[in-house]
């Protein structure tokens, strides 16, 4: 049914999240939607990580939206520039293009209770006022980079794999790595055949497990477009797979001893060298740090021009890295593949909520939200991708979705009895007990990551199923919140 009124929607980042949440909105009949994006263009993480081999760890028909499937996905594991290409073409089928304030970056918003408003301010001087403030700014949107003694001083090129450097020609060039997560992991195959020398260093060995990837065939994509059931089958069938992976992870043993048998085996495969297979042997249980997928990913590490170094990092020199050892590795080209501030929620925002509460003090302790989405303090302000929403297995694109479905209701009530919605501080402080009991649980605590902070909170991941965060956002209890009347 259409909203009864028309309450103002200001949305921060047109990545999955931004565009999810505003087109769940518009489908529900509200129009006065406001996105506002730092960049000219859409597509969050998919915009800004360009890198060669960047894509998705999620098979394509799970990591879609489930009202908009796609049947022409060119592969199960899609590479970044198809994936914004559907980004951008379900905003534009689902009008939410024409919304969208481009190269205007948020810097600061403020709750005014007698009005019942948020102000937002931009980069560029232009206030803007709303009823509801969605911010949809990602746990993956701002990169990391290490602090290391003398960093300024080297002499070649040097850049973070989410800002890559397409006029840096690698060809022949000697290449530093700094990590390897996940970037790494898809872009080392990729610049090692090209490279004189590639050097990889190496903090902690990550499991790599086989990647089952495919290029669909053209009878596959007109099967999924004449049966898309059969494109539903796929999807469904990763989903149960990441909900099995995902009861490892809170602490089944026997699931992570599989995971464990996977990697070893294409350990063993792919790494014939005894002394090498060590290097890249994890040390500490499955899970704890982001299980990768490649199957490329080894034979590059053992090619005849790559050097694993697993050695402490000491500092950054005129022509390269030196180790603890004191060993200097020469490098024309320094590649940071040290991943994101994923803990630090919301950025460089500064948000103001009731009688000028600071979240950035309120989470001073670690990041925290009931159901991810809603903090005390700060009434009509709904988080996507907010803390604990994270997911070790599974498509963030589905929790996406129902946090989507949550604010919905959210503002169909405002809309109805023009309101704001405060979530009750006892409520919140309930549910990040029992989140903070159950990740202490989960194999997350059993050894650092970029999921826990540096008080050792897991400020990041949720800690259990998807269908269990499903359940629980499927309806909003007004019981939970203080209903005001500006």
């Amino acid at each position: 049914m259409p909203a009864t009124g028309q309450p103002s929607v200001l949305i921060v980042g047109t990545g999955f999240g931004g565009v999810g949440v505003a087109i769940e909105l518009k489908r529900a009949g509200f129009g006065d939607i406001t996105l506002l994006e730092k960049a000219g263009d859409i597509g969050g993480v998919w915009r800004e990580n360009t890198y060669p081999g960047a894509g998705c760890d999620i098979p394509s028909p799970y990591y879609s939206f489930s009202y908009e499937p796609n049947p022409d996905w060119p592969m199960r594991f899609s590479l970044r520039a198809d994936i914004q290409d559907y980004l951008r073409r379900t905003a534009d089928k689902y009008g939410i293009t024409e919304h969208i304030r481009f190269n205007t970056e948020v810097t600061a918003a403020a709750f005014d209770a007698e009005a019942g408003l948020w102000r937002v301010e931009t980069s560029t001087g232009e206030t803007y006022e709303a009823n509801v403030f969605v911010p949809a700014v990602g746990q993956l949107s701002r990169p990391a980079l290490p602090s290391l003694p003398g960093q300024e001083t080297f002499a070649g090129q040097s850049f973070h794999s989410a800002l890559w450097d397409h006029d840096c020609d690698l060809t022949g060039k000697r290449v530093a790595v700094i990590g390897t997560g996940a970037s790494a992991i898809q872009f080392v195959p990729r610049i090692q055949p090209k490279v004189a020398a590639l050097t990889l260093f190496q903090r902690t060995a990550p499991y790599v497990v086989p990647k089952p990837d495919t290029v669909y065939r053209p009878w596959q994509l007109a099967l999924y477009r004449r049966l898309p059931r059969t494109q539903l089958a796929e999807r469904g069938f990763f989903w149960g797979l990441c909900e099995f992976a995902t009861v490892g992870l809170k602490g089944n043993t026997a699931i992570t001893k599989g995971v464990q048998w996977l990697s070893r085996a294409l350990r063993n495969k792919q790494i014939k060298d005894p002394q090498l297979r060590a290097k890249l042997t994890p040390d500490y249980p499955p899970g704890c740090k982001r299980v990768l997928f490649a199957s490329d990913y080894y034979p590059a590490v053992a090619a005849a021009n790559v050097t694993l170094e697993t050695g402490r990092i000491a500092e950054i020199t005129p022509s390269g890295v030196r180790t603890a050892a004191g060993v200097e590795h020469p490098a024309d080209v320094i590649i940071y593949a040290t991943g994101f501030r994923t803990t630090e929620f919301l950025g460089p925002m500064k948000v103001l909520g009731l009688d000028g509460r600071d979240l950035r003090e309120h989470w001073s302790n670690g990041a925290r939200a009931y159901l991810g989405i809603t903090v005390a303090g700060f009434p009509n302000m709904f988080l996507m991708y907010g803390p604990n929403t994270n997911l070790g297995c599974g498509s963030i694109i589905y929790m996406l979705e129902r946090q989507a479905r949550y604010i919905r209701q959210a503002v169909r009530h405002i809309a109805t009895v023009p309101s704001y919605l405060d979530v009750r501080e006892d409520v919140a402080d309930r549910f990040d007990d029992e989140v903070r009991r159950r990740l202490s649980r989960s194999v997350w605590a059993r050894c650092d990551s970029w999921y826990r902070d540096a008080d050792g909170r897991i400020p990041t991941n949720w800690p259990g199923l998807v269908s269990e965060y499903d359940r629980r956002t499927r309806k909003l209890n007004l019981a939970d919140y203080w209903v005001s009347a500006p």
